[in-house]
């Protein structure tokens, strides 16, 4: 009976590593504020990554595509009916996430003799006034975060912190045109990219490694951030989704088309 909550507290454990090893090839996924509104963006294989949830809502996610597609249509759900049953602007990110999405992942997690969701979620709502934008980001096992400015899913929480101390030094994004925010939402996405890479190639020699901690390294510079998304956008797609405050009708959620991307894209991108 004694060892019941220690096996529970070691079957987690095994589940903890297990998903962190599923999003060790995942790529990270950006939102940032500018001045017009939000702006979404991920580098994929083809498989989307970005998409609409409601009139002011977007959503980015990595993980299990089966899994980030089946709750995603459990938030087109709650949306709709928040929306039906009280009023459109009773939908918002943070009811949707706390009541409704964070419990479904943590049960999940922790009900260890079934299958958990092997996904990261990021929930952008963009306001009617920049300081009025909210980002939220949910981890596999239930626990969410809100931030203003921005937000970053990714591989690891370290690689997180690296993207969002990019961004942080990023002054006057929220009053930046959609050009300059997709250079820099590229240019985070490229950090974490790099990052992750760099993760995974200490793992694999850590048994060469000494005990104690190595200094974290710097920021890669422009140049090198540029020369890897040229060398990653050769054999993969930038998806890219923009919520405009100032749009018609209710919906603010657009995709950007390849051809409107390509004019945004930064010129070291074509170099």
């Amino acid at each position: 009976m004694y060892e019941e909550p220690y096996r529970w507290v070691e079957a987690v454990g095994n589940r903890r590593q297990y998903l962190d090893e599923q999003f060790k090839q995942g790529s990270p996924v950006v939102a940032l504020s500018y001045a017009d509104g939000i702006l979404l963006l991920t580098v994929s294989r083809g498989t989307p990554k970005l998409y609409e949830i409601y009139d002011r809502l977007g959503l980015g996610g990595m993980g299990h595509p089966a899994d980030l597609e089946k709750l995603r249509f459990s938030l087109l759900e709650m949306a709709h009916v928040e929306g039906f049953n009280r009023s459109p602007s009773d939908v918002t990110g943070a009811r949707l996430l706390k009541n409704g999405l964070a419990p479904i992942i943590k049960q999940a997690f922790e009900e260890i003799y079934k299958a958990p969701f092997i996904v990261k979620i990021l929930l952008a709502e963009v306001g009617f006034k920049p300081e009025k934008d909210t980002f939220l980001t949910i981890n596999y096992d239930g626990t969410f975060e809100e931030t203003a400015g921005w937000a970053v899913v990714a591989a690891t929480p370290a690689v997180e912190q690296d993207m969002s101390a990019y961004l942080k030094h990023e002054t006057g994004l929220v009053s930046a045109s959609l050009p300059r925010a997709v250079g820099s939402a590229l240019q985070a996405w490229a950090v974490g990219s790099l990052a992750q890479q760099r993760a995974e190639a200490e793992e694999d020699h850590d048994a060469t490694q000494s005990d104690h901690q190595q200094p974290s390294p710097s920021t890669p510079d422009t140049a090198a951030l540029f020369a890897h998304l040229r060398e990653t956008v050769a054999e993969k797609t930038v998806e890219c989704a923009v919520m405009e405050r100032g749009a018609p009708g209710p919906s603010k959620y657009r995709a950007l088309k390849a051809d409107e991307l390509g004019r945004l894209l930064p010129s070291e991108m074509k170099g």
